[in-house]
């Protein structure tokens, strides 16, 4: 069986990390295959949703830790043969190139990208879901960013995404400690959008990412454009910039029959 699972049907697209015996551990070839699997869904226009989840009773525990001791791991693989600084130069080149595309990649993506946790989310595996933009989490989730514990950085996208969304001092503790929070309390926090029972978490899903393939695709992504470039911008830029996109968007059909809908008092049916 493939590492990672890839499948569209119905503009949507659905990502599944396929070592559950490994709690969905990364390998090289899942993460060759996400890469692949991401580019895809970046240039495809038909797709409308992307839905990202883990196989078995993990979402993903991140690094192999056995690979990582081994030399046998694509994350933190021990390639150089001459002294320490190759060693480490070879270390940093393949998170570069292998593992980091794929947090760079989701934020190319102006599609929605909804992460499904269930079971663990730990270190890499629970950055990679900061990266999308809806994380609706099983209750029983447990989440951590245990870097720490395994005596290395955070080196997947936590340093740059959890300040972001909690602030610096907690954050930090966070990174520092490596301590185990509850779907709960992560969602307290921000980290995690929804919370739903373990029963109903494949029922809550679908119902969730049909409004957005049924909903307008371009507003869709000119809205998560405007979102995410407005984190970088001063308000006047930004104004500027959603403006264009207003002027776009109204010369749309789904505009037409957004306003038509409001005023036969109907829902929407977008094209």
């Amino acid at each position: 069986m493939s590492d990672l699972l890839f499948t569209v049907d119905n503009g949507i697209a659905r990502i599944t990390l396929n070592r559950p015996d490994k709690l969905n551990a990364f390998s090289t070839e899942m993460i060759e295959l996400w890469i692949d699997a991401l580019q895809m869904i970046r240039d495809d226009e038909e797709i409308r949703v992307v839905v990202l989840a883990g196989n078995g009773r993990a979402f993903c525990s991140g690094g192999d830790v056995k690979s990582m001791t081994s030399g046998e791991g694509m994350l933190y693989n021990n390639t150089g043969v001459g002294d320490m600084v190759t060693t480490a130069l070879a270390r940093k080149n393949t998170l570069w190139k292998k593992v980091q595309r794929i947090p760079l990649l989701l934020q190319e993506i102006d599609k929605p990208v909804i992460a499904v946790i269930q079971g663990v989310a730990l270190g890499a595996g629970f950055d990679m879901t900061l990266a999308c933009d809806i994380r609706i989490a099983a209750k029983s989730t447990k989440i951590s960013e245990s870097y720490v514990k395994a005596g290395i950085v955070p080196g997947d996208g936590g340093a740059y995404f959890l300040p972001r969304f909690i602030g610096v001092d907690k954050a930090l503790e966070l990174l520092w400690t490596g301590d185990v929070l509850s779907a709960e309390e992560a969602k307290l926090l921000g980290l995690v959008t929804h919370v739903v029972a373990d029963d109903q978490i494949d029922e809550f899903v679908e119902n969730y990412i049909q409004r957005l393939v049924d909903g307008p695709q371009d507003v869709l992504r000119f809205t998560k454009r405007a979102v995410y470039q407005g984190l970088n911008m001063d308000l006047r830029t930004s104004l500027d910039m959603i403006s264009s996109a207003m002027g776009i968007v109204t010369e749309l059909p789904d505009y037409q029959e957004g306003v038509r809908a409001i005023l036969e008092k109907r829902k929407p049916n977008f094209e």
